[in-house]
């Protein structure tokens, strides 16, 4: 979560919303307010100083994100509770408002941030103790302490004071979720689960750095070196934000790209519609019983999404046709790996995911397509493919047959082990099953519709089942070549 801006979660503004947006402005206004008393002692140069940088942070944050919590999180160490939640309204109330209501998103943004900081400013000094950060003053040229704070050389030093300034940071992000998860229950009528635990690992990640940064800022700011040398933090900061900001960017172009291919799979071949994520998440869950994480197992993922984009190459024609393939009809569409392939060379970041796309139709026993690959010389991602496609291609309803039951598919593919399939990678998906289940959704979207939807996942001979409900039809275009038998999942 951004802690500059809520998520466009205030739109129409029911009542409820209202209310509750109105209580947060009166709560943050009662919160500042000793700021503002006559006879307050607050060091107005500081807050002014860190406001203006926040406000500036604020009008550029489309290009800037995330810098501007430590500034707000400096304010929290070096300001009383009720001037450090003055911070943060410059910038709040100036920052851009995309969408109507403007006022009301803007009190609301000014609110929110306000009772954030001046939370954790409260948790700083309550857990900070007389001197804690008296002393890292102390370690400048002498300059007094704030108000509150000693200098005494007994008193805790730095690592009290980062784990202190961390514990505020924290403060300050649960403090911002609360209060947005208030608006999303209200405005948006999400369920409080999805609004508030939901969001809380990923949105408190960031503050484990910020906390630390605030502190080199607070630190920095009474140091001989002055404010400028404190800016001079949000100088990593700003570089990380960049770099963060790419790699999202970078991330949605590699979602959007799949989703594209995905989407033009599917628009040529309606017949297996949603096939192709069910294999993806398959790979997925084999690839976890294997002991792969992070990019690895994000790359069989994709390669299990993408293993059929080659069916892009393939004439409509021959997907859709009612009834059996001839021989060069089903050379034409064998050809579908090699398409794919091809059709992905130019995108780097699929990594070992072309392999797959590629090899996802070998045999073990050297008897697949394209080049008869054997053994461990089919790629490993491949053999987690094959087996994830053959598993969907027998448990998904098609129209020229019913899906067969989980027990049946997994029994298929034991007994195929070993000569089509990698029995590690059966042994994987097995496991996966008993513990997580399977819910595959029917694919079939009419029933009038029939073709040569490659579907060799299909023991041949099929059973009499498939054979009734489509006389004639080819269960398996692509499917196993004469005498090998045996599931091959959906080319």
């Amino acid at each position: 979560m951004d802690m500059d801006g809520e998520e466009d979660t205030v739109r129409a503004l029911p009542h409820g919303a209202r209310a509750y947006v109105l209580c947060a402005v009166l709560a943050g206004a009662y919160c500042a307010a000793p700021a503002v008393r006559p006879g307050a002692a607050v060091p107005w140069a500081t807050a002014a100083l860190l406001a203006a940088v926040h406000a500036v942070g604020s009008r550029v944050r489309g290009r800037w994100p995330e810098w501007c919590s430590p500034v707000l999180l400096a304010g929290a160490f070096l300001l009383p509770p009720a001037a450090a939640a003055l911070v943060a309204v410059p910038g709040a109330l100036l920052a851009r408002v995309e969408r109507p209501p403007a006022g009301a998103r803007r009190a609301w943004r000014a609110a929110r941030l306000s009772l954030a900081v001046w939370a954790a400013s409260c948790a700083f000094a309550a857990l900070d103790g007389p001197g804690t950060l008296g002393a890292l003053w102390a370690l400048g040229d002498g300059t007094q302490a704030p108000a509150g704070q000693t200098s005494s050389s007994a008193a805790p030093g730095f690592p009290y004071a980062l784990a202190a300034a961390v514990a505020a940071a924290l403060v300050l992000g649960l403090t911002a979720i609360a209060l947005e998860g208030g608006v999303l229950v209200t405005a948006e009528r999400q369920s409080p689960r999805a609004a508030w635990w939901g969001r809380l690992p990923g949105a408190l990640a960031p503050y484990l750095v910020h906390g630390p940064a605030g502190l080199a800022m607070a630190v920095l700011w009474r140091s001989p070196y002055g404010p400028a040398a404190a800016l001079l933090v949000l100088l990593p900061m700003y570089v990380c934000a960049c770099g963060f900001v790419l790699y999202r960017r970078e991330s949605a172009a590699h979602q959007a790209t799949i989703r594209a291919l995905v989407q033009a799979v599917d628009i040529k071949d309606r017949y297996t519609r949603g096939h192709s994520e069910r294999v993806g998440r398959a790979s997925a869950m084999i690839a976890r019983e294997l002991g792969m994480s992070g990019d690895r197992l994000e790359a069989v993922r994709i390669a299990g999404i993408l293993h059929d984009v080659g069916k892009l190459g393939v004439p409509t024609r021959l997907l859709r046709k009612n009834g059996p393939l001839t021989p060069d009809e089903r050379r034409v569409i064998e050809l579908h790996p090699e398409y794919g392939d091809e059709m992905v060379r130019g995108i780097g970041f699929l990594g070992e995911a072309r392999a797959a796309i590629l090899h996802h139709h070998e045999r073990l026993d050297g008897s697949g397509y394209p080049y008869g690959l054997a053994g461990a010389q089919i790629p490993e991602f491949a053999r987690v493919v094959a087996v994830a496609d053959a598993f969907d291609a027998m448990t998904s309803t098609r129209t020229y047959r019913r899906a067969r039951p989980v027990p049946t598919a997994v029994e298929e593919l034991r007994r195929c082990a070993g000569s089509q399939f990698d029995p590690r990678m059966v042994g994987a998906l097995t496991r996966a099953l008993d513990r997580h289940g399977w819910h595959a959704a029917v694919t079939a979207d009419a029933p009038e519709e029939r073709g040569n939807v490659p579907a060799d996942a299909l023991p041949d001979p099929a059973p009499p089942l498939v054979r009734a409900a489509a006389p004639g039809a080819s269960d398996a275009p692509s499917g196993p070549r004469p005498g090998t038998g045996g599931p091959g999942g959906d080319p």
